[in-house]
């Protein structure tokens, strides 16, 4: 039997070109002999992590819509015209048993080209709002994977396969590594551990906060691992002190949740699916800045199982001292989140995906 191709697109952002990435790793180790080939947009991340992740990568010439009006907008029907001619030509080229769409521009043309020449076509939802790719999508492709429930609003019922999101397999197992992350970050034993995480880039407002904040967690006695993102290096670096760690970037995030009593978070997507499996207590304060404000209706999605707290950025001067006085100072309800927001974890989630695949393959 001749080996499987797989094309594969997603890419736009980390979110989804890591779920792309981890999707594809998985079926490279049930079919060792598989080839692959991804599919991006020209100018994204995507046409550099991909490639240092050893796939290969095409790029198509393709954006998204502006909100408001923009010249960019008349240029639009042509990148749509250029990008699915591109697609028609690398999937009659590459001849791919299935294609795989974890969202992103690229991924609309080139799954609409695929899935009218009859190939097999799965699309992974990482959002608790459905993305417009994705969407656009659905009726095309044969097996939707979502990370949430009720996506019967944006999806046909008899498609979707409730999975989750794929995650980082080394944050499976944090219990057993507390006292490795005690050490690592050179924790005091006698006091809580904060964790402050706003993504790769960082998060301003949640920056603003922590810094304004950083005499009340002294006052409650609190250890800070704050990692306050690249943007924000220069502007924080200074406030480290006894008590107050600032890291731009959190190389070993399995040990930065098991150290953590206690985080503090974006929503995106993929940061929810791996706090859920970290099982620690959890105060969302989601990014009002993104398309659909997807990050309020993912930690929503938790809250709404007593799983989480969520902190509108609106509401931060108001709340945000007297919420988290409560949950510092309360083990039942650190305890109770803590269990809910672990039912919540899926951690055979690119495995389910995979199976999904294999599905369609035997189809």
């Amino acid at each position: 039997m001749k080996p499987y191709k797989f094309i594969v697109s997603g890419g736009g952002t980390g979110g989804h070109i890591y779920p792309a990435v981890a999707i594809a790793n998985e079926l490279k180790e049930k079919y060792q002999d598989a080839e692959f080939l991804f599919v991006g947009a020209k100018d994204r991340m995507e046409m550099e992590k991909v490639p240092q992740a050893g796939y290969k990568i095409e790029g198509l010439w393709i954006s998204g819509l502006q909100r408001s009006l923009s010249l960019k907008n008349l240029i639009f029907p042509f990148k749509l015209m250029s990008s699915l001619l591109k697609s028609r030509s690398i999937i009659n080229k590459f001849q791919p048993d299935a294609a795989i769409g974890t969202g992103g521009y690229a991924s609309a043309p080139l799954l609409r080209v695929a899935s009218n020449k009859g190939i097999p076509c799965l699309i992974q939802e990482q959002n608790s709002y459905a993305g417009i790719t994705n969407k656009w999508l659905s009726n095309k492709a044969q097996s939707i994977c979502v990370a949430y429930e009720g996506m019967e609003q944006f999806f046909p019922s008899e498609k979707i396969q409730l999975t989750g999101n794929p995650v980082r397999q080394d944050i499976l197992d944090i219990t057993s590594k507390r006292e490795e992350a005690k050490a690592f970050f050179n924790l005091k034993e006698n006091k809580k551990t904060l964790l402050i995480l706003g993504g790769s880039l960082g998060a301003r407002r949640i920056n603003q906060l922590v810094d304004t904040s950083l005499p009340f967690f002294e006052s409650l006695g609190i250890q800070v691992i704050w990692q306050c993102g690249k943007i924000y290096e220069e502007q924080y670096a200074g406030k480290s002190s006894e008590n107050v760690q600032v890291h731009t970037f959190l190389n070993r995030m399995d040990l930065a949740y098991a150290a953590a009593d206690v985080i503090i978070s974006r929503a995106g997507a993929l940061s929810v699916s791996e706090l859920c499996l970290s099982g620690k207590p959890v105060i969302f304060i989601p990014s009002p800045n993104v398309s659909e404000d997807h990050q309020t209706k993912n930690a929503q999605a938790i809250c709404s199982k007593n799983a989480a707290i969520l902190i509108k950025e609106s509401e931060l001067e108001e709340c945000f001292e007297l919420e988290f006085s409560n949950l510092i100072s309360s083990k039942e309800k650190q305890k109770l989140l803590s269990e809910n927001i672990k039912k919540l974890g899926k951690p055979n989630a690119t495995k389910d995906i995979v199976a999904q695949i294999e599905k369609l393959l035997r189809k």
